[in-house]
């Protein structure tokens, strides 16, 4: 009897237990793809305006990497270099930190690791872009549930292969 609930108690727990390749959390999916060193965290929705929005965000020991997608902008050219103020709805993170063009509606802000950065994020339940030359208001990104989502990508991180 010990012995069959043994092994049920097994096999529960190795069906429960987060995949490597891919969790969600929420609407958050944390994964390690096999062309990508580093385990990511996406998430993807539309916003009150039906604009469709992405948040990309990996990190190792050495970087923090966080791409921003947001059908509204419409960048002119590839590769440009612009400033934003990187908050979150509590915290300023970064003030006129560098963001890459990658088109006409990505940007992506490459920044040393800092945990205080993840820090605020985890925290957030938005976080906004508020670029140097530009007088429309901000961009602001809702992160419902990142903390929990940071805390998958850094267990994908720590048992990555």
């Amino acid at each position: 009897m010990k012995r069959i609930f043994f092994a049920s108690a097994l096999i529960a727990g190795l069906m429960s237990a987060p995949s490597f390749a891919q969790t969600k959390v929420g609407d958050w999916n944390i994964e390690k793809r096999t062309q990508d060193e580093h385990c990511n965290a996406s998430r993807a929705y539309r916003d009150s305006d039906a604009d469709q929005n992405v948040i990309v965000l990996t990190y190792s020991k050495d970087a923090i990497v966080l791409v921003l997608i947001y059908e509204g902008w419409e960048w002119d050219k590839d590769d440009k270099i612009v400033k934003a103020d990187f908050s979150t709805d509590k915290t300023k993170v970064l003030k006129k930190a560098k963001w890459e063009v990658m088109d006409k509606t990505t940007v992506r802000g490459v920044f040393e690791f800092d945990q205080s950065i993840l820090d605020a994020l985890g925290k957030a339940k938005s976080l906004s872009l508020d670029f140097e030359d530009d007088d429309d208001d901000n961009t602001e990104f809702e992160t419902p549930r990142l903390g929990e989502a940071l805390a998958a990508l850094k267990f994908c991180e720590e048992n990555r292969k």
